[in-house]
């Protein structure tokens, strides 16, 4: 684990930004995780900030002022995080402990100038919020073993778990020009599906959408083509972690993914959350990998590693909640859906990265790595309603009536993670949220 607790996490830390210093705010002084903004309305070119309680610090105005110095505080005057993320790690640390004294309730800069945060702070409802990088490469992971069992099952009953699967981890790639930030209206799909077996397929607007319940890895330094990562070093290559919602047209899906898999059942439109919580932040929430089940084969050697093992996964809790119109028409807050959790995963990050690259293929900065759907053991932690509704057969029912098999117009689907453990800080990465509108 290349990042180790120190002052930055101390839970007696607070900040002179007091929105920072409840306890359930998700953007404490201990997390202080990166996004790319503009004022709302303004024509002013993007800019890095770090979300503090409900106010963005602005990063370029703090290099101004003379608060931030050295080549990754000049980095985040670039509309995107990628110059940032290629300088590696020694760097964001030293960024991150610039900008956790900044923001302390003791800092000399706030003690001499009380009216400090009028120059450097934007509240969070004053800003939109923009992709965090600009995103090259996309690849949509299949990590959680349960998720895969639960999808297996409903296609495959007697075969649900294919023979590969505890040896490699399962990844598609994805399409990069359809990531959206959250906020973005998700429409209707139109896709060919084939309702009937003994039918010919029909073209019209996706009946089964559907949400996946993700957690995405920014990737920090790349590796040149034709060179692998080693797994000891393959945290080096994550700069932080973001929520992701894979949109999936299930019909659609199911008639198109054989012989090659996915393809436009998930192109045409993936969310992303706007803060990335650098793995730095999350240094008091690692535990140790998933656990095998007896009888599961050892990772081969080059995805093996005893640091791994002892502290490869995070214990990040993801929730999925849904708001119908009916609901948001009555103003009733969102039902949850689900609660998962990323320590069930059963590739960690680092091995992830390791195979994606075990063929020489060249990772870059900025690059979106998506952990696949985030679900458990029990049924509240499936983290999509394929699985929470088995395939559409056992409809949800939600408090005001209405049921659910799959999303229907007008639905907004909200997801939100946190972790906490006794004697630190909670820290949360926000939300990823989008609303779905009609095929048109």
């Amino acid at each position: 684990m290349i990042y180790q607790i120190d002052e930055t996490h101390n839970s007696r830390l607070t900040s002179w930004v007091a929105s920072a210093n409840p306890p359930e705010t998700d953007f404490p002084i201990q997390n202080l995780p990166f996004g790319v903004f503009t004022r709302a309305g303004s024509s002013e070119a993007p800019r890095v900030g770090v979300a503090i309680g409900d106010q963005i610090l602005d990063l370029a105005a703090c290099m101004g002022a003379g608060l931030l110095t050295g080549e990754a505080a000049e980095c985040c005057a670039a509309p995107a995080l990628n110059s940032l993320l290629a300088l590696g790690s020694e760097a964001w640390t030293a960024l991150r402990r610039q900008i956790s004294d900044l923001l302390r309730a003791d800092s000399p800069a706030y003690q001499a100038d009380p009216h400090l945060g009028e120059r450097l702070l934007i509240p969070q409802e004053q800003a939109t919020m923009l992709l965090p990088t600009q995103v090259g490469d996309y690849i949509d992971g299949y990590a959680s073993k349960y998720h895969a069992t639960n999808v297996g099952s409903l296609y495959r009953p007697d075969n649900p778990l294919l023979p590969n699967y505890t040896y490699v981890p399962i990844a598609y790639h994805g399409r990069a020009s359809s990531l959206v930030p959250s906020g973005t209206t998700i429409r209707r799909p139109m896709g060919q599906t084939r309702p009937k077996a003994d039918e010919p397929p029909v073209f019209g607007p996706c009946a089964q959408l559907d949400y996946e319940a993700e957690v995405g890895m920014l990737v920090g330094p790349g590796n040149p083509l034709g060179e692998p990562i080693p797994i000891a070093q393959a945290e080096r290559h994550i700069f932080g972690l973001c929520l992701v919602n894979d949109w999936s047209a299930r019909d659609i899906q199911r008639w198109e993914y054989q012989p090659l898999g996915p393809f436009l059942a998930k192109s045409f439109a993936t969310s992303v959350s706007p803060w990335v919580v650098t793995l730095a932040a999350l240094a008091p929430f690692r535990v140790a990998a998933f656990a095998r089940s007896e009888g599961d084969p050892a990772p081969l050697p080059y995805l093996s590693d005893a640091d791994d093992q002892a502290h490869g996964g995070v214990a990040l809790t993801v929730e999925v909640w849904l708001r119908t119109e009916k609901m948001r028409v009555a103003g009733m807050a969102p039902h949850r859906l689900s609660r998962g959790s990323l320590a069930d995963l059963y590739w960690t990050p680092a091995q992830q990265v390791t195979h994606y690259a075990s063929n020489g293929s060249n990772l870059r900065p900025g690059d979106l790595l998506a952990s696949g759907t985030v679900s458990g053991p029990t049924p509240d932690a499936r983290g999509c309603l394929l699985e929470l509704t088995w395939g559409g057969r056992d409809p949800l029912t939600l408090p005001n009536g209405e049921t659910r098999r799959f999303l229907e117009d007008g639905d907004e689907v909200i997801m939100r993670a946190y972790c906490e453990r006794e004697g630190y800080a909670r820290i949360g990465l926000g939300e990823c949220v989008g609303m779905i509108a009609s095929a048109g």
